[in-house]
């Protein structure tokens, strides 16, 4: 991937008197309107508040779920703009209707250090539209409420949707304190790691981890596999997986896998237990098998604890790790100690680690992990995979232009 370049906040004019239109990522876990992790708020916090500084009334737009162009109450950004407004202690205005000029007069009345919040972007379907004429006119709509645009969000930078992409084109663009800081940790993933580098990867699908794994896997001195997706793998050398979760079409792809892996000297760390349940519930009863030795009709929603300690000395001798996707169902108390001792792995390491965002993240706070206790908390998700994957993102794309 050739170096990235952008106009960063350093380089911003005076904002005295202006409007800053900002493009954050504020799509946090919610249950009955109850935000359970504010980690991607407090992340937009510092770009945010520096803008304030400077003088500029901050529009703030922003997505939730996939309401599909559809006004779904559930996936209103309401309950964000009163979380914001705790966080930076002063008030937001939230502006729930802003198409066709209706946010303008509300704006006029804001003056420099005020913080607005559009309702969800994704309510409009030309958000999201393939079609560049839809996205542009909407785009335009949003330029209109500011004089200048940055770009904080890289969550969303993989998306060429409109308030990400389309907009960086219709105003002077500037890459945000996220941004730049998620940028530099990417590159020091990718260009010349402190070795031993380890990536350790959970989650549900191999499917959504693939690219990863095949870019990353010449860079690594250790691959380590867990979560749901490690049935495909296991699955692959022939082992019964019960009624755990199995990507079928994947099979002969991780067994390549494994067998580059092994070519080119790459530590694969797979569990030797797991733990199973019969089914997927908090009150289901856990028992513990070897890895080869699921019962058909039980399903693993963890790694064993044996696996578990073996994960940890293999991080143990990294001076670089990433990490991305769960070991089990962490928010079941019964299924969560295979996160918790890889959390606590990380945290103990005496090097550079990395924890990949989505439910990483939210897994280590409700673990009881403190942010300090690693090197670096990514916001970025999908994005952050397509960019180790060697994708160009295009939100990245349009702001190196």
């Amino acid at each position: 991937m050739s170096p990235v370049t952008l106009a960063t906040l350093a380089a911003l004019p005076d904002l005295v008197g202006k409007r800053v239109l900002l493009r954050s990522d504020l799509n946090v876990p919610m249950k009955d309107g109850v935000i359970t992790d504010d980690g991607r708020i407090r992340a937009s916090l510092p770009t945010i508040n520096h803008l304030r500084a400077m003088g500029a009334v901050v529009v703030v737009m922003a997505h939730f779920g996939r309401p599909k162009g559809e006004r779904v109450s559930e996936l209103s950004l309401a309950p964000v703009s009163v979380r914001l407004a705790q966080l930076l202690g002063s008030e937001v205005t939230f502006i729930p209707e802003y198409r066709e000029g209706k946010a303008l007069s509300t704006l006029a009345e804001l003056k420099g250090g005020d913080v607005a919040l559009l309702e969800n972007v994704r309510f409009e379907a030309a958000e999201t539209s393939k079609i560049d004429e839809e996205r542009c006119a909407f785009a335009h709509d949003l330029a209109s409420l500011g004089d200048i645009f940055v770009s904080d969000g890289f969550g969303a930078l993989h998306r060429k949707h409109a308030s990400v992409f389309d907009v960086a084109q219709l105003l002077p663009h500037y890459a945000g304190f996220l941004i730049s800081a998620e940028i530099d940790v990417l590159k020091r993933l990718t260009l010349n790691p402190v070795r031993p580098y380890g990536v350790v990867l959970g989650g549900s699908k191999v499917s959504d981890k693939l690219g990863v794994i095949e870019h990353l896997l010449d860079k690594v001195d250790l691959l380590a596999i867990g979560g749901g997706m490690v049935f495909t793998f296991l699955a692959a050398q022939g082992h019964e997986v019960g009624t755990s979760l199995l990507e079928v079409d994947q099979l002969e792809n991780v067994r390549a896998l494994i067998s580059r892996a092994e070519s080119l000297g790459v530590k694969l760390v797979l569990p030797t237990d797991i733990v199973v349940a019969p089914e997927f519930a908090a009150d289901a009863p856990a028992t513990l098998v070897a890895a080869h030795e699921i019962p058909k009709e039980e399903m693993g929603l963890d790694i064993g604890p044996a696996s578990a300690v073996a994960f940890a000395e293999a991080i143990a001798i990294c001076k670089t790790v990433f990490w991305n996707g769960p070991m089990g169902v962490f928010e079941f108390a019964a299924f969560a100690t295979g996160t918790q001792v890889v959390a606590q792995a990380l945290a103990d390491l005496d090097g550079f680690t990395v924890v990949g965002g989505g439910d990483s993240a939210a897994a280590i706070r409700r673990l009881g992990f403190r942010d300090e206790e690693f090197g670096y908390i990514s916001t970025g998700g999908g994005a952050s995979l397509e960019y180790l994957e060697g994708k160009a993102l295009p939100g990245i794309t349009v702001l190196e232009q």
